[in-house]
């Protein structure tokens, strides 16, 4: 089972996805695809597409509900960094914002056993007795968004 928010996207087609035009800047340490964002006042940048009455982002590859990933992770904006699923690894808080963008879209909110079970999958290897013999951390395309380059909790 992958995370949960790489079956989702709600959120990337739910918010406008505002943040400081230094982000896009280079030479100030930027790394947002200046060519995928566009101005939103003398501050703020925004990404294409989210500042729509039906918003999605240009950096949204997906088909919601379905299957999502961010098309720039690594380049996201701070904003999408900073905004966590529901129950992250299954522990919580809640997030606000990963359950009204769910129920926009007519999903669930997330659950401790949506968690659960995407922990089980990544943390059990089983052998052909079906004992478990070692845990291993998922793959890095399958960790959750913010959390590339770290172990998952146990």
């Amino acid at each position: 089972m992958s995370h949960p928010c790489l079956s989702c996207g709600a959120c990337c087609a739910t918010y406008r996805v505002g943040f400081h035009w230094s982000e896009a800047a280079p030479e100030l340490g930027g790394q947002v695809p200046a060519e995928l964002t566009e101005t939103l006042d003398a501050h703020r940048l925004v990404m294409r597409g989210t500042w729509a009455a039906a918003p999605r982002c240009i950096a949204l590859d997906a088909e919601i509900g379905v299957r999502a990933r961010c098309s720039i992770h690594p380049q996201r904006p701070s904003v999408c960094r900073e905004v966590p699923a529901s129950l992250e690894d299954g522990t919580g808080p809640r997030s606000g914002q990963c359950d009204r963008a769910r129920l926009r879209h007519g999903f669930p909110v997330l659950t401790e056993a949506d968690w659960q079970d995407y922990l089980r999958a990544q943390t059990d290897m089983a052998v052909p007795n079906g004992v478990a013999i070692a845990s291993v951390p998922p793959a890095a395309d399958d960790r959750p968004p913010g959390m590339a380059g770290t172990a998952p909790h146990a």
